[in-house]
């Protein structure tokens, strides 16, 4: 594998922002091959948060698109190499079909893939408040072997617009897939 191949899925979540800057500082990485794939309900959010032309933003930025529905495709398949994946944002009902196994689309099929290859899973798991079900799939999915990762803000840097923000969180959800490249995220300097 000459590029980096990163997977990057996208549930129907608040949150739809985080993902097209994933992809726009996965833009800035040398040698970094994108794979995206988009639930219908993360279709919706995108449209009703980003506005009517985000999803075709999404989509131009990644170098490869799959069906939500094409359980045939490359990312399904472990030995179709990755340096991990992100899930951004990651809905409750993703989380529930991580947790159990359910990979009844090719975005739960590729997280279970990266389980299963014990490569990098970053969950970006997007809901408040949490009940004791969303608490017991978080635990069964890091057993497992992802990363757990609200999208929740660091204050510490005092960001000055929902853009740092949102800037922040996904530079760090790349930065904890472990590539071979100086951090993203602004360090914490004491």
């Amino acid at each position: 594998m000459s590029r980096m191949r990163i997977v990057l899925g996208v549930s129907g979540a608040s949150g739809a922002a985080i993902p097209l800057r994933i992809l726009e500082r996965l833009q800035e990485v040398e040698d970094v091959e994108t794979h995206l794939v988009v639930s219908e309900a993360a279709r919706r959010t995108l449209s009703h948060e980003c506005g009517p032309g985000a999803l075709g933003r999404l989509l131009a930025m990644a170098t490869e698109n799959h069906a939500i529905r094409d359980v045939g495709a490359t990312i399904a398949s472990g030995s179709f190499r990755t340096a991990g994946m992100i899930v951004a944002p990651c809905s409750m009902r993703t989380l529930a079909a991580v947790a159990t196994g359910i990979a009844d689309n090719l975005l739960v099929r590729a997280a279970d893939v990266h389980l299963k290859e014990r490569r990098r899973l970053i969950l970006l798991a997007r809901e408040t408040p949490l009940h004791l079900g969303h608490l017991r799939n978080m635990c069964s999915v890091a057993e497992m072997g992802a990363i757990v990762m609200p999208p929740v803000p660091a204050f510490y840097h005092r960001p000055e617009s929902v853009e740092a923000i949102v800037d922040h969180i996904a530079a760090r959800a790349i930065d904890l897939l472990g590539l071979p490249i100086p951090p993203l995220a602004r360090e914490w300097e004491g």
